[in-house]
């Protein structure tokens, strides 16, 4: 049944009204305009009002957008259904309770539909390996948010080592990346009264003694770089004035971020301060005191701390580093002895602990009392390793966990050797494995929220424009023979260095490829699936690299007769937002939908929006005139232009998302309801850069975004 057609769609969204001061401009939003320095500005962007988060303007623009869109989706009769499915989900009480260890016991952050917000709580570790643990509530957010009015989201906490009583509880005032701080005591379940407590800024802080803390804050303008993150250190005394608190560490204000820490092994013995500037999102320089000052150690930016086990200092690098004539290979481990880096930082001798083969690469770690613990990706496969030193050799072993499935380390114990792994994959329910440094054991198992019985799994291989091959895995449907009339879902993301693997597909599984549509999952070059050197190929000059691995991808999936343009719709986040615009607009006759979530999209202006001047290690600097040509070859929102027949994309956002920020999205939306085009525009009101600060919300957008994908790809749009 064909519920709206999409000319029907064009025509409501063009008798929407624009808001008045920019009804004078919206007949020049096309109109070719360059900024002297090349960076457009009110004179050459009529929407440019709409960056302004929260102002009264902007957001009567989202209220009537969110109306609409709400008319076209929210009303379709395959909404409630959807909103359940997925609330049904994101409610369901017997989600495996993920946990983390302390001396308080194991510490679960859970909501559901009796706590929206959510609950911070604890069990024993005894009742934990039951079927239906005790646990008793530590903080509930919720009662707090309404004794004090505020929509808060807790964002975790930094608690004193070793026993982890005392800590610091980050909340966000509707979902923002910034928070506010206050001390709680984890044995009481309460804050202390008159204890430390820092108001919202980026940053975050980290335990000296029980009464000194190490803070890195918004201490004014002068303080924070043009990332809008901190670049001192502050020193700050239980009962003092944080103004009168020593300044330790300072970076520079053109640093994405600069800070300080202390580097401890897993028994909390302090054996250094460390600092770090952040001179790209990619690139650090690190700092230990040493003697009297600060010394700047001699690695490579791509180089960091990795930690302490058994004695040996620990070192993680994306770039080959070579030392006295000794070349360790990106993405390896090298190791020094520990007293011997304390005394000669830049010349203890350095040793080969890991280094990957073809196709392998690091993916996160974990140190218990006694080994250390890396999680692997070989060949987008995962496995984890098990490294001790022992006699002054490094021993490694494979972790006894399933083969073909993606391996996740999920917890671990700094005090015994207790760790957890989680094992999943597309159509298999996430399983929590439970070892104590010995062969590792069932512990809980998710249940099935589809059904997967017959559905299939599928690697293919895509060929980029200059050769490299890309691959992509497909989920489809029990008994579906792939065709061109077959309903398809092409998601990705391809940067910073961030790894897209098999997981359970839940809600996806539920609202999408239960009803006949199938899934397809891209590794692009940009992300992380096959070691730092995959990462690196795709950025700043070569960016246009990931946008030609997705669409090649989507170009084999309609070769291979797989689908058809008409119904192939592509998603993704942040990101992927960005990945997704440049796909629509490179190639619009490739896709039927394009769902562009909490987006980059304005790439022109994208350093002066939300948090945009601290990724320029991954897009590079549009300033300088080299590199904004690399990115205005590619922008989506300077290349939507008239009279281009484009899949009526579904950009969604958040107003409290002070990351990539609204404004991108909004935007993008502005431009096209200017020149006529089908669109579709959703932001959520309360939620932060994930959008949804509750499971209702949540489920809401994913019905959203499933109804919208059904009607643009199953329904009959031959009428258009």
């Amino acid at each position: 049944m064909k519920l709206v057609s999409t000319l029907a769609i064009a025509a409501t969204f063009a008798m929407t009204a624009t808001p008045a001061s920019a009804n004078d401009q919206a007949s020049d939003a096309m109109a070719e305009k360059v900024a002297d320095d090349g960076i457009p500005g009110p004179a050459e962007d009529p929407f440019i009002w709409l960056e302004e988060a929260r102002s009264e303007e902007a957001l009567a623009w989202v209220r009537a957008e969110n109306e609409r869109t709400n008319s076209m989706l929210a009303t379709d009769p395959r909404f409630e259904k959807l909103k359940g499915d997925a609330l049904a989900i994101l409610d369901s009480e017997d989600r495996v309770p993920y946990v983390g260890f302390s001396k308080f016991g194991l510490v679960n952050f859970w909501q559901d539909k009796e706590n929206p917000k959510g609950i911070l709580r604890r069990t024993t570790r005894e009742s934990y390996k039951t079927d239906d643990p005790e646990w008793e509530t530590i903080l509930d957010v919720d009662a707090l948010a309404a004794a004090e009015g505020k929509e808060w989201v807790y964002k975790g906490s930094s608690c004193l080592p070793p026993d982890g009583r005392m800590c610091m509880i980050a909340l966000s005032d509707g979902g923002k990346d910034a928070t506010i701080m206050r001390e709680f005591n984890m044995e009481t379940g309460e804050f202390i009264e008159d204890g430390f407590e820092l108001p919202e800024s980026q940053g975050g802080v980290s335990w000296i003694d029980e009464d000194t803390l190490l803070v890195g804050r918004d201490f004014g303008s002068e303080t924070i770089t043009e990332s809008e993150y901190p670049f001192t250190a502050r020193i700050w005394q239980r009962s003092t004035d944080i103004a009168d608190a020593e300044e330790i560490f300072r970076g520079d204000a053109k640093d994405v971020s600069a800070g300080a820490y202390l580097l401890r092994d897993a028994a909390s013995t302090v054996h250094a301060r460390m600092a770090y500037r952040g001179l790209s999102f990619h690139e650090r320089a690190y700092y230990v005191w040493h003697g009297d000052d600060w010394l700047k150690l001699d690695m490579p930016a791509k180089a960091n701390p990795y930690g302490i086990i058994d004695g040996q200092m620990l070192f993680s690098t994306d770039v080959d580093w070579t030392v006295d004539g000794q070349t360790f290979p990106a993405d390896s481990l090298i190791a020094m002895d520990l007293e011997e880096w304390k005394t000669d930082p830049n010349g203890a001798a350095k040793t080969l602990v890991w280094a990957p083969e073809e196709r392998q690469t690091k993916r996160g770690g974990a140190i218990t009392a006694n080994s250390l613990y890396v999680g692997l990706l070989d060949n987008v496969r995962g496995q984890v390793l098990k490294f001790d030193y022992e006699d002054g050799v490094w021993q490694s072993s494979k972790v006894d966990l399933p083969d073909n499935a993606t391996v996740s380390i999920g917890a671990s114990s700094n005090e015994t050797d207790e760790i957890m792994f989680t094992v999943t994959d597309f159509l298999t329910p996430t399983t929590l494995y439970y070892s104590e440094g010995d062969k590792p054991e069932v512990l809980k198992t998710s249940p099935s929220r589809f059904d997967a019985d017959g559905m299939e799994v599928e690697q293919h291989e895509a060929v980029s424009a200059d050769g490299t091959k890309i691959p992509y895995f497909i989920v489809k449907p029990k008994g579906m023979e792939l065709g061109a009339n077959t309903p398809t879902l092409l998601t990705g993301y391809g940067g910073f260095q961030v790894s897209r693997l098999p997981g359970y597909l839940g809600s996806a599984g539920k609202l999408w490829v239960e009803n006949g549509g199938a899934y397809v999952l891209a590794n692009l070059r940009g992300g992380g699936e096959f070691g730092p050197e995959w990462h690196q190929t795709a950025i700043r000059e070569n960016k246009q690299r990931t946008w030609d691995d997705f669409i090649a991808v989507a170009d084999d999936l309609v070769k291979r007769d797989y689908t058809a343009p008409e119904n192939l719709g592509i998603q993704g986040g942040s990101q992927g937002g960005l990945l997704v615009g440049t796909a629509f607009t490179q190639r619009p006759d490739l896709y039927g939908a394009a769902i562009v979530a909490i987006p980059l999209f304005d790439m022109l202006r994208y350093h002066e929006i939300g948090r945009g001047a601290s990724w320029i290690g991954e897009y590079g600097d549009p300033r300088i005139p080299e590199q904004r040509a690399w990115i205005a070859g590619y922008s989506p929102y300077q290349k939507i232009a008239p009279g281009v027949d484009y899949p009526a994309p579904f950009f969604w956002a958040s107003t409290a998302d002070d990351r990539t920020h609204p404004a991108h999205a909004r935007k993008g939306a502005a431009k096209m309801k200017a020149l006529g085009q089908p669109y579709y525009y959703y932001e959520d009101m309360t939620g932060g850069h994930s959008g949804g600060v509750d499971n209702e919300q949540r489920a809401k957008l994913s019905a959203l975004q499933y109804v919208y994908l059904m009607q643009r790809l199953k329904d009959d749009r031959s009428g258009e």
